[in-house]
């Protein structure tokens, strides 16, 4: 059976010694696009502020959090992502440097971590960032018995729920990082992804168009995918009322994000989280989205922005959203998203983990803590 609350009495017990693997493609916190690194660097550092012993394992230089830092390899291995030969050396300097005389639970963050974490010595949780389908759905169906996975939105546990999911942890972010308007925001409509057919560019593109309002497409451009669809599809609907910023660091994006009138989400797929529109929630930027994967769990509709069924609906939603309250969309991400209730979440997901592998040494039931 799930449980749905964050058990304070664990927050009492002895303070857990936690290795944090992430992938070896970039820093942790990222200087620019990089979502799942700018979460895991949140959670790093209020882990260790609950009093954790953290240690995390990346590649590169040191990356800048509070937690202590182990390097597999003198370089980020970035121009190879895709490849699946550096994330595999990665792991397998892992499994060699983690012993169960220094750690009670490795945090797993890569992808093919979960298919290999059978191997290891110390007892594994891994969050599952992706879509659990397809051919990334056949890695994880093939977890070893012996390891736990994480969701980070009900509806990605939902679209795959047959894997061996011990709780659901929404993502989270540090607020008082973030700017934040004080008045409804009179910039233009931003889109904040990557190019892909997934994100929707062409879309916001024809629903800012037929609302008759100015259009930010930020878009992370780098790998030959992103390139070739931002070429073929989206550079010919380009016109002057379409402001185009390709790769914006960390900085420029805050500053979009804070002068935009609503950040728009016509994603194509069922996306697992969305970090972006908790970002601009963050800012006081409500999100204009269609109801798709994640977004009924992070967005309230006529509160911190609006969900629509259909395309058709965005020009109008578009418009309405100069009229929601920039101070509801801030203090929803307070409420909701903070990492703060982010490392409460996963602190109990690794209790009770660990809990149930003492009781049960064999292979373990997969019931586990659902945690928002």
């Amino acid at each position: 059976m799930a449980v749905n609350h964050l058990p304070s009495d664990r927050s009492r017990a002895r303070p857990l010694r936690i290795a944090t693997v992430v992938p070896p493609w970039l820093s942790v916190p990222p200087p620019g696009y990089g979502g799942l690194e700018q979460v895991v660097a949140g959670l790093l550092n209020a882990l260790v502020d609950r009093g954790h012993a953290v240690t995390v394992f990346g590649a590169g230089p040191d990356h800048g959090t509070a937690a202590d830092y182990v390097s597999t390899c003198a370089d980020l291995q970035y121009d190879r992502l895709g490849e699946a030969l550096p994330e595999l050396a990665h792991l397998a300097h892992v499994s060699n440097l983690i012993s169960p005389d220094d750690f009670d639970v490795i945090h797993d963050h890569t992808t093919i971590g979960p298919l290999v974490a059978g191997r290891r010595r110390v007892p594994t949780v891994a969050t599952v960032h992706g879509n659990p389908v397809g051919e990334y759905g056949t890695v994880l169906s093939n977890t070893d018995h012996g390891v736990g996975l994480v969701a980070i939105s009900h509806a990605q546990r939902r679209s795959n729920p047959d894997l061996p999911w011990v709780g659901t942890v929404h993502n989270a972010m540090l607020l008082r990082e973030f700017p934040r308007k004080r008045a409804p925001g009179g910039g233009p409509v931003l889109w904040l992804a990557r190019f892909s057919p997934d994100k929707g560019p062409d879309v916001a593109i024809r629903a800012c168009r037929a609302a008759g309002l100015p259009l930010t497409l930020a878009g992370k451009c780098n790998e030959p995918a992103e390139r070739r669809y931002f070429e073929q599809v989206v550079e010919p609907l380009l016109d002057e009322d379409v402001t185009l910023v390709l790769n914006a660091d960390r900085e420029r994006t805050m500053q979009l994000l804070l002068d935009a009138r609503c950040l728009i989400m016509p994603i194509q797929w069922d996306e697992p989280f969305g970090m972006v529109m908790v970002e601009a929630m963050a800012t006081g930027t409500p999100v204009v989205a269609l109801r798709r994967g994640a977004v009924p769990e992070l967005v309230r509709p006529g509160l911190t922005g609006l969900v629509c069924d259909h395309p058709e609906e965005l020009p109008m939603a578009l418009r309405e959203s100069s009229r929601l309250d920039p101070a509801d969309c801030v203090a929803h991400v307070a409420e909701n998203f903070s990492v703060e209730r982010m490392a409460l979440g996963y602190e109990s997901v690794f209790r009770s983990f660990l809990a149930a592998r003492a009781r049960h040494p064999g292979p373990r039931e997969t019931a586990g803590v659902a945690t928002r």
